[in-house]
């Protein structure tokens, strides 16, 4: 989500949540000669936190041992490593921690072994302020890990990840727990493992009208029945055009939610080239539109991006009738998110960067934040994510007065510089 060059943010006085009136000050440096202040003031003072912000991720919850090197191992080579770190991980692990960092109150379904590695997962998760109390502890078995290999050199990461057992299955939560867990939630988040028990936990929330989040990257069979329960879709960069074998990337995301009718909208993420989104209309009977060609329309967009710019921004189509030669019609816009460009030194390792950007994301949902303001503040977040070693090492906490310049900014893009 997010790469090369950038100013180093660094702050001066710290923030306090009770100065509500105190004048702090940002410092933006481009090089030590180099800087520009931004004042924030009384009146962008930290935003309250939602009324409704119970979130519940169903998933995985692992341990990473991750490990530095100055250069990725050959075959047969033998190499010393220059940073070691067991911190937790999983996709939804990591995602919760982001959310319940910027103000949320996470509840994770998982499951665990009764070993070394899940204890510490779950003592872990419940310092962060993620409710573990509905996940499975398995007397016997093992419990989720992975090897993480960072090249700091290439600025590269390998993950090799060995699952749990024995795994999670839906009869190892009976109703009333299942019930407890939803109870107040205002989303629920998928990240596709363990998909027998998240069509169980997807058919009661949507029983409840809970909205879904789906996090799409991986095509186990039977994963299109979630798909389909979904109201929300975060998209690795291959799986659009893998599972809608479309020609391009427009065409697939107009093809998904032609597919997908409940969906509202779909992003898809692109490492350092930012995410794309693409948003369906509230009228889709709307026959006064201008209509186009999609590919020509998500074009136009990425020829308007702003490549010198540090922070993320977002621009955006009109509502149009996009049109996606051989697959349909669909009433709605693209949104084309910048990533934070990071300065090849403050790059550490982009681990976790997907899971800390859908943490931003629960965040923003929840607190009704409009698309062009949620793509830069989640790009932000998942930067913090790359300024350290591990997936949580470096996530941001709602009171960090970064986040202030993009919860208070009222344009459609982020920050100026």
């Amino acid at each position: 989500m997010l790469s090369p060059i950038t100013k180093s943010l660094s702050f001066q006085p710290p923030f306090s949540c009770s100065s509500s009136f105190l004048r702090n000050s940002l410092l933006l440096q481009s090089s030590p000669s180099t800087t520009t202040r931004i004042m924030i003031s009384a009146h962008q003072s930290i935003p309250p936190l939602p009324d409704d912000r119970i979130v519940v991720g169903c998933g995985g919850a692992s341990m990473d041992y991750l490990v530095m090197v100055d250069g990725f191992p050959k075959p047969d080579e033998k190499i010393q490593s220059t940073s070691y770190k067991v911190q937790g991980g999983g996709n939804v692990g990591n995602a919760l921690t982001c959310a319940s960092r910027l103000g949320l109150r996470p509840r994770i379904i998982a499951k665990v072994a009764e070993d070394a590695e899940g204890r510490s997962m779950l003592e872990e998760l419940e310092a962060d302020g993620v409710d573990t109390s509905f996940t499975v502890v398995s007397e016997e078995g093992r419990s989720m890990y992975s090897y993480v290999i960072v090249d700091s050199k290439m600025k590269t990461r390998t993950a090799i990840y060995c699952p749990g057992y024995p795994p999670m299955m839906a009869t190892d939560f009976s109703g009333t727990s299942l019930s407890s867990a939803l109870d107040g939630a205002k989303l629920v988040y998928f990240d596709g493992l363990s998909l027998k028990t998240a069509l169980v936990v997807a058919r009661e929330a949507c029983r409840r009208s809970i909205p879904i989040l789906v996090d799409a990257e991986m095509g186990e069979e039977g994963f299109d029945n979630l798909l389909n329960m979904s109201d929300y879709a975060v998209c690795s960069e291959k799986y659009p055009q893998a599972w809608t074998k479309a020609p391009s990337m427009a065409s697939a995301l107009v093809s998904m939610l032609i597919r997908l009718p409940k969906l509202k909208f779909v992003i898809v993420t692109l490492g350092e080239e930012g995410c794309i989104m693409l948003q369906r209309s509230h009228n889709e009977e709307d026959t006064h539109l201008e209509e186009m060609n999609v590919d020509q329309c998500l074009a136009s967009l990425n020829a308007k991006k702003d490549c010198n710019t540090t922070n993320p921004t977002c621009i955006s189509s009109p509502v149009l009738k996009l049109e996606a030669p051989g697959l349909g019609k669909l009433n709605g816009r693209f949104l084309v998110g910048t990533a934070e460009r990071i300065p090849h030194l403050e790059l550490v390792d982009t681990t976790g960067a997907g899971d800390a950007f859908i943490g931003a994301v629960l965040y923003a949902l929840c607190t009704d934040m409009p698309p062009e303001k949620m793509l830069p503040y989640a790009a932000h977040v998942a930067a913090g994510c790359c300024r350290a070693f591990g997936a949580r090492t470096g996530l941001p906490h709602h009171t960090d007065p970064r986040l202030q310049l993009f919860l208070d900014h009222d344009s459609s893009t982020s920050p100026a510089q």
